[in-house]
Formats: structure tokens, sequence, C-alpha cells
């Protein structure tokens, strides 16, 4: 291998790195966001009503 490919290649490598972690990241700091839409969907199918408000008119 020659210094030019082996360049390429951790270059790369890093930026495979780079963009692994700033998925993670956006992932992370999304994680309460998601948590809260997942409570509230189980909060809806198993018909428990809405703490946080008045419950909507049945139609």
């Amino acid at each position: 291998m020659k210094w030019d490919e082996v360049t390429l290649v951790i270059l790369a490598a890093f930026g495979c790195v780079t963009l692994l972690l700033t998925q993670i990241s956006e992932v992370l700091s999304r994680l309460p966001q998601i948590i809260r839409a997942w409570r509230q969907v189980r909060r809806e199918l198993s018909g428990e009503t809405d703490r946080d408000g008045p419950t909507p008119p049945d139609r």
C-alpha cells in the first residue's frame, strides 16, 4: 500500500467516525422528546385521561 492510499483510508475512517458520533449526539439530544412522545402514545392507547389538561369531548 502506498502512503497516498493509507492517508485516504485514515481520512475516510475518521470521517465515518465523525459522522457516527454526530448522529449519536443528535439522537441523544432528542431522546427526552422521544420518551415524552412515547409516553403520550401509551397513555392514549390505554385510555387514560390527560393529566395536563381537560379531555377532548367525544364526537
